[in-house]
């Protein structure tokens, strides 16, 4: 018998759920260079201030941070903040460059986790929160972490 692969995450953007209301999820592949899996795998990176541009034809992950794996090791002309090619299908490309283009929406990765041996990236369409709804959104986790405690002290 076969195992299910175990899959791990690797990088989060933990502000995703505060500044964005999460309209539609994608799951795509990344091409990644050794030393950018290496890293990756290291759970060193940032996805904060990424955005996900899709032109050509092809998916774009712009402003991701992933240093390098050994700094001493790095061609001097590696850059961190490079631009990666996001892998989807077809229908989910065209999917994106629609949703796009339209007013008041972007496209951010919220996640990068492995699944098997392949690093996969978790994809979103967005819409930003106004100042008042993430004040609600914060009470809300407040008073549910508060009914929480109430429910485990019992």
């Amino acid at each position: 018998m076969r195992k299910a692969p175990v899959m791990s995450t690797y990088i989060t953007n933990k502000k995703i759920g505060l500044d964005y209301e999460i309209l539609e999820r994608f799951e795509a592949g990344i091409k990644l260079s050794g030393i950018e899996v290496k890293s990756v795998r290291q759970n060193q990176g940032n996805l904060l201030g990424a955005h996900i541009t899709v032109r050509g034809g092809e998916a774009y992950l712009m402003n991701a941070f992933i240093p390098p794996y050994q700094e001493k090791n790095t061609p001097a002309s590696y850059d961190p903040y490079r631009k990666r090619i996001l892998l989807l299908k077809k229908s989910e490309l065209k999917s994106l460059a629609t949703q796009e283009s339209q007013r008041g929406l972007t496209v951010v990765p919220i996640s990068m986790y492995n699944k098997g041996r392949v690093i996969k990236v978790d994809i979103a369409i967005v819409r930003g929160k106004k100042k008042h709804d993430k004040r609600e959104t914060l009470k809300k986790r407040q008073s549910d972490r508060d009914v929480a405690r109430e429910f485990r002290d019992r």
